[in-house]
């Protein structure tokens, strides 16, 4: 029987005022993963308390300035998250803070439950990891936010990956569901924009995740812009591109680890595929834009 309605959240199942997205840690009902998008419209602010969590600012389209307490930081954002990389603003757990878009716009906040209290920190385009992953029709480009950057969070780790129609993505599939020397144990989230086709169009893509190892789990979900699946646990891969439609993904992955690393385990039925991959044979769709940050 499949879990597709346990494990996929709808665009607007979470939506409540500004908010399009607010996916808590309750909602999902596990311990340490949470997102939220804000829609600003132009001018107008929202208060937000980060609570638990530490958490991300953002921007997926459009800039904005922070407030915290007497300090304010200013998000240069982007046009949007198909025209480059950006800036962003981490915020640490128990902080009150505002955000203001004078010309509107969209802004993800990733988080995670924090264990120690950090400062806030403006964090530039440079800091950005970014990066083309894969070969074939396996290749995709992927930006760091909070892994393996300067950014050194309690327990958050966000990135973005972008895969081009026709391409998979999360192949071959993987899981980290323990904690071991090669593994952590992170709750995931994939949270999906679909870019439109020359002709307009609205297109779609697809998700699994199967069982690993005494964790029984069946999603196989038709996804589309906006829509969430969460991944308490289990393989998941491949997240595919429909032919004309470009994909993108933001992660937010959070688990009880105190060293925020992202490990896991491929499944070895596939592993092999990697081994096959010629690491110069990269879609010539690549990068989607330039990634000179």
């Amino acid at each position: 029987m499949s879990d597709n309605d346990k494990y996929v959240i709808r665009a607007g199942e979470t939506s409540h005022g500004n908010f399009e997205t607010d996916l808590t840690i309750e909602r999902a009902g596990w311990e340490w993963s949470a997102l939220g998008v804000l829609a600003l419209p132009a001018g107008e602010a929202e208060q937000v308390n980060s609570g638990e969590t530490e958490l991300l600012v953002l921007p997926l389209e459009g800039s904005c300035t922070v407030t915290i307490a007497d300090q304010t930081y200013e998000l240069a954002g982007r046009e949007s998250i198909w025209t480059g990389v950006t800036d962003y603003l981490y915020v640490p757990r128990n902080t009150t803070f505002e955000i203001k878009s004078d010309k509107g716009g969209r802004f993800a906040l990733p988080a995670a439950k924090a264990t120690v209290d950090l400062e806030p920190r403006y964090c530039p385009t440079e800091e950005v990891v970014t990066m083309v992953r894969g070969a074939g029709d396996c290749s995709r480009q992927v930006h760091n936010y909070s892994i393996g950057n300067e950014l050194k969070p309690s327990h958050l780790l966000a990135t973005e990956v972008y895969t081009p129609g026709g391409n998979w993505s999360s192949y071959p599939p993987h899981k980290h569901d323990e904690h071991t020397e090669q593994e952590r144990q992170l709750e995931e989230i994939y949270y999906y924009e679909i870019r439109p086709a020359k002709n307009g169009t609205e297109g779609m893509a697809i998700q699994r995740i199967y069982p690993s190892p005494g964790k029984p789990i069946d999603v196989c979900a038709e996804v589309h812009s906006r829509d969430i699946v969460i991944m308490p646990y289990g393989y998941h891969g491949p997240s595919i591109a429909a032919p004309g439609y470009d994909l993108y993904y933001l992660n937010v992955m959070a688990g009880p680890a105190e060293d925020a690393q992202w490990m896991v385990t491929l499944d070895p039925h596939y592993s092999w595929i990697n081994d096959e991959l010629d690491p110069k044979d990269i879609d010539p769709r690549l990068p989607l834009f330039p990634l000179d940050n």
